[in-house]
């Protein structure tokens, strides 16, 4: 099958999906998608990465079993989810109704100098959300199928995965907080509010 060209701009992707963010608990993976989060408005409920390549997604299921109540959108790019595959697995067994996987997919390492991974050799990631049990999983190229997914990133039961094919275009710097200990406590308080130190 030939290689079909992204054409989506990553920043304005992220930021439309957060306009609809409401009281969702953000999990961005690290490096461009933490970027990117903040660059579409910092939230106390956006939980940055700064490290721990492959375990965002692993994050966002221990988030999601925790606050079942709450809706958990995992923000991340192919280099680091397909470092943590085995997350796939875990999610598809443990089924949490209230998690979507969204992978911001430029198909190439963005953070250490641009080197294509494999999504741009053809390997699929959706289907290996389906194979690993995800109720729906899918891949979006056009505006017009980021529009139709867009209520599904937040009312359909999941675990649901979405890879968003983009372009490598740069985007400028927008740098959260990075200290790790004001990153959780911030957190733990917008999520908690009184119970956070207890």
């Amino acid at each position: 099958m030939a290689h079909r060209k992204p054409i989506l701009d990553r920043r304005k992707v992220v930021a439309q999906i957060l306009e609809r963010r409401g009281d969702a608990l953000i999990m961005p993976g690290l490096g461009a998608p933490t970027w990117d989060c903040a660059a579409a408005g910092d939230h106390p409920l956006t939980f940055y990465s700064w490290g721990g390549m492959g375990g965002c997604a692993m994050m966002g299921l221990g988030l999601a079993l925790a606050q079942p109540r709450r809706r958990v959108l995992v923000i991340t790019g192919d280099g680091e989810l397909l470092m943590g595959l085995g997350s796939l697995a875990s999610i598809g067994v443990q089924k949490p109704r209230n998690l979507a996987v969204i992978v911001i997919d430029n198909e190439h390492y963005g953070e250490t100098g641009m080197q294509p991974t494999h999504t741009r050799h053809g390997v699929d990631l959706p289907a290996m959300a389906r194979a690993a049990g995800f109720r729906a999983a899918g891949t979006v190229y056009t505006a017009p199928q980021l529009k139709a997914w867009m209520p599904r990133f937040y009312r359909q039961p999941g675990p649901i995965f979405c890879s968003i094919k983009v372009t490598t275009a740069d985007a400028p710097l927008v740098l959260p907080v990075r200290e790790g200990t004001a990153i959780k406590h911030r957190f733990r308080e917008a999520l908690l509010g009184g119970r956070a130190y207890e």
